[in-house]
C-alpha cells in the first residue's frame, strides 16, 4: 500500500514541477486534465491527512481564508524608485554622472523592459514562499502573503538543491491584456463598473481582501531584482536573473546585457517599437549598472540607486474633456457612439475624437457628457475613452442617450431586441452607410480596388455618378478629368484598378459585398462549395447550415440577404459590367501539401497581406496559429516581427524564416522547413 505522505509529497513534486513548465517555460510537458487529476488526488489525501498539509503545497493557491485587514509589512531592504529618462540625451546625461563617479564608463549594462503593473517583494526562509507585500512607500509595504500566493508563476518552494536561508525578490504584479479583456466582459456581463487599464485591475486584484478573488483575476508577474540574500554571491545583476530564473521565478525573456550606451539605446529603440507584440502592457526600459561592485560603489541618492534609471516611453494615456458624443453610421447601418474631444497628444498624435464602441458601453462605463475622461491610443490602435474620472466631475454634465433619428439621412434609429446595437433604417439612402460600404467593397479585404478611398468614393457620391457597389465598373473617366488634382495619369491608374477588379476571385466578391456575418474566411467556404454567386444564392438554408463552419445564424443571414429584391438587382448589374460572379476551378482547394503543418506569421510580408499568407497555407492544408509553441513548426519573419515571438521562437529552437523561404514551403511542402 503507497504511503500517503510519501505519495503526498511525490504529488506536490509533480505539481510544482508542471506548473513552472506550464506557466513560466510555457511549455507543458501534461495535459490539463492530468494536471488536474493530479491536483484532485493530492488535494483528497490532504483533507483525508491534515498532517500531510505544507504551507508551500500547490492546494494552497486556492481557498485560502481570507484576510481582515493589511498588516505593514517593513522590507527587509528598501525598494528605492528610480529617477526617469524621456530621450537618448537623458540617458547619456545619466551615464556621464556614472563616469564622474567611477572615474570610468561602466563595465555594461542589463536593460529590462518596465511593467506597467504593481511592485511587491517576495520574502523566502529556507527556500519556503514566507511572506508577500506591496512596494507601499519603499520602505514599509502592507502584507498580501495570501494573495500573492494565488499567482501560479510564484515558486511556493525554490526549484534550487540548496536555498538561501534568507531571501527577498521583487517583482512587478500585472495582468495580461486577454485576461483584462476577460475581467471587464464579466464586469459588463454583471453590470458593473469597468476597469480602465490593466494596471488599475492588476492593483484592485492584489489588495482584495478575499484571496479567491485574487485567484480569479488571472494575474500573473514578472520577477526583476534580488533584494537580500544570504550565503550566495553574484558578480552582475545579469547573473543574479539567471540563478532567479534557475529557482523557479518568471524573468522576463526580453532582459539583456547591453555592452555599451549605443546598445541600450538601441534595445530602448526595439522594445518601444515592438511594446505591443506582448501581451501585456510595458511603459519603459529600466537600465541597471550590470556589475554588482560598481552598483555598491555608486551608491544611492535619498530616494534613488544612482547606478539605475528607468527609462519612460511617451504616454499612452492621457485625460482630457469630452466635449460631445455624436454617432457614426457603419456600412452595415450600425450606429456607434463617439467621442468629441478637447485635443490631447497622446501616444505621439493629437487625438480629437475616440470610439465608444456602443452605447451599452457608454452606460456601463457611465461616460457623460462635460466628464474629465481617460483617453488611451496603443500604437496604430483606434483611440479610445476607457472610462471618466467622477471625482473631477461639477455636476453640469449629462447623460447621452442615443438619437432617435439618423443626424445623416433622418430615418429612425431602432435597436432591435436582443442586439447589441442599435442600426439606422434608412439603408443605403443613408449617404453615411454608402460611404462605408463602398469603402468595405474597395478595400484590400474585399475587390482591391487601389486609388479608390474615403475622399473620391465621397466626391463620386456627391456628383450622384455612384450609388451602389455596380457603378464603380461603369464609371466614367471624364467626371473625374473635370477634378482638381486629377490628372490624365492618376484617372488612368484608377480605371486599371477598376478594371482588374472585375476578375477578383469569388470569394473576394462574396466578402465584399458585405453580406452579414460573412466574413473573409466564410466567404472562401462558400466560394468553394458554390462556385458561382447565382448557386449561392439559390441555395436553400438547410444546404447552407449543413456545409462545416456555417452555422444557423449565417446560413439564415445569407438566405434573407440573398431574397432581398435590392441585393439580387446590384448582383444583376455587376453581371451586366462584365464583373466575374463565379470560379471557373474550386478557388484554393486543400492539396494537402503543408498537412499538418504549424506556421505563424509576423511582421509585414512583401507579397502576401496577413490574412492572404493565412489562406495560402491553409489552402495546402496547413494552419497558422497567433501564438509560437513547442509544437510551431517554424515562424514566417516579414519587415518589424513581433519580437516576443522571434524570442520564444529562439527559445524554443523552432525555425526563423524569411519571405523567400515562405514561398519555397508553399512550393514544396513541409521538407523545405526541416
Amino acid at each position: 500500500m503507497t504511503n500517503p505522505a510519501a505519495r503526498a509529497e511525490e504529488l506536490r513534486e509533480a505539481l510544482r514541477y508542471h506548473s513552472h513548465r506550464y506557466y513560466v517555460l510555457a511549455d507543458p510537458e501534461v495535459s490539463d486534465a492530468e494536471y488536474d487529476a493530479m491536483l484532485r488526488e493530492l488535494l483528497a489525501l490532504e483533507e483525508e491527512h491534515p498532517d500531510l498539509i505544507t504551507p508551500d503545497s500547490p492546494t494552497r493557491r486556492i481557498g485560502t481564508t481570507p484576510s481582515d485587514l493589511f498588516a505593514p509589512v517593513t522590507h527587509l531592504t528598501p525598494m528605492f524608485s528610480l529617477d526617469n529618462a524621456e530621450s537618448p540625451e537623458d540617458l547619456a546625461a545619466w551615464e556621464a554622472r556614472i563616469v564622474r563617479q567611477l572615474g570610468r564608463p561602466p563595465s555594461g549594462y542589463a536593460c529590462e523592459l518596465k511593467i506597467d503593473g504593481l511592485a511587491v517583494s517576495l520574502t523566502y526562509r529556507e527556500g519556503r514562499y514566507e511572506r508577500g507585500a506591496t512596494r507601499g512607500d519603499g520602505v514599509t509595504g502592507e502584507e498580501i502573503t495570501a494573495n500573492l500566493r494565488t499567482i501560479p508563476q510564484i515558486p511556493l518552494q525554490l526549484l534550487v538543491d540548496d536555498p538561501p536561508a534568507v531571501l527577498e525578490v521583487r517583482g512587478e504584479v500585472y495582468m495580461p491584456e486577454a485576461a483584462f479583456d476577460v475581467l471587464n466582459k464579466a464586469q459588463a456581463e454583471a453590470g458593473q463598473r469597468l476597469f480602465v487599464n490593466p494596471r488599475n485591475a492588476a492593483a484592485g486584484a492584489v489588495r482584495q481582501k478575499d484571496p479567491a478573488v485574487t485567484a480569479s483575476r488571472r494575474i500573473a508577474i514578472w520577477v526583476y531584482q534580488v533584494g537580500r540574500v544570504a550565503g550566495l554571491r553574484f558578480s552582475t545583476h545579469s547573473e543574479s536573473l539567471d540563478w532567479l530564473a534557475q529557482a523557479g521565478f518568471p524573468v522576463n525573456p526580453r532582459a539583456q546585457h547591453s555592452a555599451d550606451l549605443a546598445a541600450v539605446v538601441a534595445y530602448v529603440e526595439d522594445a518601444e517599437k515592438h511594446r505591443h507584440d506582448l501581451g501585456y502592457q510595458t511603459d519603459g526600459v529600466v537600465v541597471k549598472v550590470d556589475a554588482l561592485a560598481e552598483q555598491a560603489e555608486l551608491g544611492f541618492t535619498a530616494k534613488s540607486p544612482r547606478w539605475a534609471i528607468a527609462y519612460k516611453f511617451p504616454p499612452e494615456e492621457q485625460t482630457t474633456r469630452l466635449r460631445d458624443i455624436r454617432i457614426n453610421i457603419g456600412r452595415t447601418g450600425a450606429a456607434t457612439p463617439y467621442a468629441v474631444l478637447e485635443p490631447v497628444f497622446v501616444g505621439g498624435a493629437t487625438i480629437t475624437n475616440a470610439t465608444l464602441h456602443n452605447q451599452d458601453e457608454v452606460a456601463r462605463k457611465d461616460i457623460r457628457i462635460g466628464d474629465t475622461v481617460v483617453i488611451r491610443r496603443a500604437g496604430d490602435v483606434i483611440p479610445e475613452v476607457m472610462g471618466p474620472v467622477p471625482s473631477l466631475r461639477t455636476g453640469g454634465e449629462r447623460i447621452w442617450k442615443m438619437p432617435k433619428k439618423c443626424p445623416f439621412c433622418g430615418h429612425p434609429i431602432v435597436r432591435k431586441v436582443g442586439e447589441a446595437v442599435a442600426r439606422c433604417t434608412g439603408g443605403y439612402e443613408c449617404p453615411s452607410r454608402l460611404s462605408e460600404y463602398l469603402a468595405h467593397f474597395a478595400s484590400r479585404g474585399g475587390m482591391d480596388i487601389e486609388h479608390l478611398g474615403y475622399k473620391t468614393i465621397g466626391m463620386l457620391m456627391d456628383e450622384g455618378a455612384i450609388r451602389d457597389p455596380a457603378d464603380i465598373f461603369t464609371l466614367d473617366p471624364g467626371l473625374l478629368l473635370e477634378r482638381d488634382g486629377w490628372g490624365e495619369t492618376s484617372v488612368s491608374n484608377l480605371m486599371s484598378a477598376i478594371d482588374a477588379a472585375r476578375d477578383r476571385p469569388l470569394g473576394r466578391l462574396i466578402t465584399a459585398l458585405g453580406i452579414p456575418l460573412v466574413g473573409w474566411t466564410v466567404a472562401r467556404v462558400l466560394a468553394r462549395r458554390f462556385r458561382s454567386l447565382e448557386a449561392l444564392m439559390s441555395a436553400p438554408e438547410s444546404e447552407l447550415s449543413s456545409i462545416e463552419g456555417i452555422g444557423p445564424e449565417i446560413a439564415r443571414s445569407v438566405r434573407e440577404w440573398s431574397e432581398d429584391p435590392a441585393n439580387r438587382a446590384l448582383v444583376q448589374k455587376l453581371r451586366d459590367a462584365n464583373v466575374r460572379t463565379s470560379d471557373p476551378e474550386p478557388e484554393g482547394v486543400d492539396s494537402g501539401l503543408l498537412s499538418g503543418v504549424t506556421l505563424v506569421v509576423t511582421g509585414t510580408l512583401e507579397g502576401f497581406s496577413r490574412d492572404g499568407a493565412k489562406l495560402a497555407v491553409e489552402d495546402r492544408g496547413g494552419k497558422v496559429t497567433s501564438s509560437v509553441s513547442s509544437k510551431t513548426d517554424a515562424v514566417v519573419a516579414g519587415e518589424a516581427p513581433g519580437g516576443a515571438k522571434i524570442q520564444k521562437a529562439e527559445q524554443l529552437g523552432v525555425p526563423i524564416v524569411d519571405e523567400a523561404t515562405f514561398v519555397a514551403i508553399l512550393e514544396k511542402g513541409s521538407v523545405a522547413i526541416r
